[in-house]
């Protein structure tokens, strides 16, 4: 094989159409936020930030709620995505395309299958009400914000999983059986120790998601209090544009290091695996 190299010149024609995007829908928004954020008094500002009891509240139930619909997500699409790697049944094709269909809504339309599913009107409601004469309302509080969330998260994580699913190596299992290893010991052994990199980086993905997910928050929010709502209503209702841009930050911030940990976490388990 021959080893291609490129001129200077051309490594920087290359790269500076990504550079561009980079700076233009990344960098200088950022720099914006920080300096919207900072407001002059960078320090005073942040921590009147991470002081305020409502906006810290507001952070925790939302990387509380993007932690449960990432874990929960983790074990549904575990089960699932072997299942459908592993065996062939009819309707299969149908099956993952309906599986994987709600990649192609937006959050807005997820919260309305919400509110038809738990709402006031919904299917939920209505069989309640005949079996224990109350209705069950729940599409607009966090329980329902989960539901919409785990709606658009497993499809993501389904796909993964089934992608990964299919690179195992079936003689390790098929030795851990001859072992005498039960089922139970194979998946905790074998199975989910080579889905680990994969599993790592799409809840990462799912976690980032639920925590900035906005549209789905928005069509709920009779009483919901998750941060992407709380930057929403200080900027639009109290016009509040520092404290918006501070809430930004913070959410990032939180945001990147998650990830950063699950690219750290996932080089680590490829090298373990290797």
């Amino acid at each position: 094989m021959h080893d291609i190299t490129f001129p200077l010149r051309w490594r920087i024609a290359l790269i500076a159409p990504a550079l561009a995007v980079f700076i233009a829908f990344w960098l200088l928004p950022m720099v914006a936020l920080v300096q919207v954020s900072a407001d002059h008094h960078f320090f005073a500002t942040y921590a009147a930030l991470l002081t305020n009891a409502r906006y810290m509240k507001s952070l925790a139930a939302t990387i509380m709620l993007s932690a449960a619909v990432t874990a929960t997500t983790l074990v549904l699409s575990v089960i699932a995505g072997l299942l459908l790697a592993r065996r062939e049944f009819a309707g299969k094709r149908t099956l993952v395309a309906l599986l994987t269909f709600p990649l192609a809504f937006p959050g807005v339309v997820v919260g309305f299958m919400v509110i038809m599913l738990a709402g006031r009107q919904g299917l939920i409601g209505a069989l309640a009400l005949k079996l224990t004469g109350e209705r069950w309302v729940f599409a607009y509080s966090m329980a329902g914000l989960f539901i919409g969330y785990l709606y658009f998260s497993i499809p993501r994580v389904i796909v993964t999983v089934m992608a990964s699913a299919t690179k195992l190596d079936a003689s390790l299992e098929e030795a851990a059986r001859s072992l005498g290893a039960s089922p139970w010991q194979i998946m905790r052994d074998v199975v989910l120790p080579a889905l680990s990199p994969g599993l790592i980086a799409a809840g990462a993905v799912c976690f980032a998601t639920a925590m900035g997910a906005f549209g789905t928050a928005f069509t709920l929010a009779t009483d919901i209090d998750v941060l992407p709502m709380t930057i929403y209503t200080e900027f639009t209702l109290n016009a509040n544009m520092v404290t918006a841009a501070g809430l930004s930050i913070v959410l990032g911030l939180v945001t990147w290091a998650v990830l950063a940990c699950a690219r750290s976490a996932t080089g680590s388990a490829v090298a373990a695996t290797a």
